[in-house]
């Protein structure tokens, strides 16, 4: 596998070569101090152009610079482009480094997440702004967008309030045999709320300036062993009774988080609304039997 050190000459020297590209950065989990660094982690990065026609559905010229990879995806090309302007090549290659490269004809806009310049040949003057009137900067941002925020009343109530009522399409679901509705409805839609409550306790015992990772994967780190196997076990096979044990045991997990969020941001549980969906998820499945 080519180092760190040689994926970063090489992507700084393709860079430099080209008039057309006038600036680079890095985001990313490479752009971010607060992600674990490992062998895995994708190179994102952004080349600024002064024309994106070249480089607009132009594998060639990125295989010519970076070899040819294994697999490439170019979303732009896809199903559904954005329409944005720019064009974005990932790229698994054959020593196992991931190169998801931007060519971008805009100027650069700060959205909050972390980044880091790797090269600006017209300093502050052309698609990236000096770092003394902010924006990008060559140092690394703070990843605090990706950071917890504390609920409101009303997204906490919404929060319990879909949870609950959703579970009865996913009880529905298994007493007409639709699994794949089921599948969708339990690991998308409620589950997605569970991720909410997650969060929330967490933040409520290690402080809401920390994240918690793309779709709950730093998890682990911060719910205590009991909790996260509890809710390890909300993860089930294809077997209805798997399924029905799977969402008894995140309803009990709903509620043992759900209690000291409220009582920490002194909101009010409605335990009337579990108790009606936990009764309404004992008849579905008593009927089922």
């Amino acid at each position: 596998m080519r180092t760190e050190q040689e994926m970063m000459n090489l992507i700084l020297s393709t860079a430099k070569v080209d008039e057309r590209i006038r600036a680079a950065s890095m985001e990313g989990s490479r752009a971010n101090p607060a992600v674990p660094k490992d062998q895995y982690q994708d190179y994102d990065i952004t080349y600024y152009v002064t024309e994106i026609t070249p480089f607009y559905n132009n594998p060639a010229w990125v295989e010519e610079h970076f070899g040819k990879p294994l697999i490439m995806q170019m979303p732009e090309a896809m199903r559904w482009p954005d329409g944005g302007g720019h064009f974005n090549y990932m790229m698994i290659y054959p020593d196992g480094n991931r190169l998801d490269l931007t060519f971008e004809p805009k100027k650069y806009v700060d959205n909050g997440e972390p980044s880091v310049v790797l090269l600006d040949k017209d300093n502050g003057k052309g698609f990236l702004p000096c770092p003394a009137q902010g924006g990008v900067s060559s140092t690394l941002q703070s990843d605090a967008v990706y950071h917890i925020k504390p609920p409101s009343p009303l997204f906490y109530y919404s929060c319990c309030n879909n949870f609950w009522w959703c579970l009865n399409n996913v009880a529905k679901g298994i007493a007409r045999d639709e699994l794949p509705y089921v599948m969708n409805m339990f690991n998308e839609v409620v589950r997605s709320e569970l991720h909410c409550m997650i969060e929330w306790y967490i933040g409520t015992h290690h402080g809401f300036c920390l994240s918690v990772g793309k779709n709950g994967k730093y998890v682990k780190r911060y719910l205590p062993p009991e909790l996260y196997g509890k809710y390890a076990n909300t993860y089930s096979g294809s077997k209805y009774d798997d399924i029905w044990k799977s969402v008894f045991t995140m309803c009990d997990l709903f509620h043992t988080l759900a209690l000291p969020v409220a009582e920490h941001f002194n909101f009010t549980y409605r335990q009337d609304e579990e108790d009606g969906m936990r009764e309404y998820l004992r008849m579905v499945k008593e009927n089922e039997c």
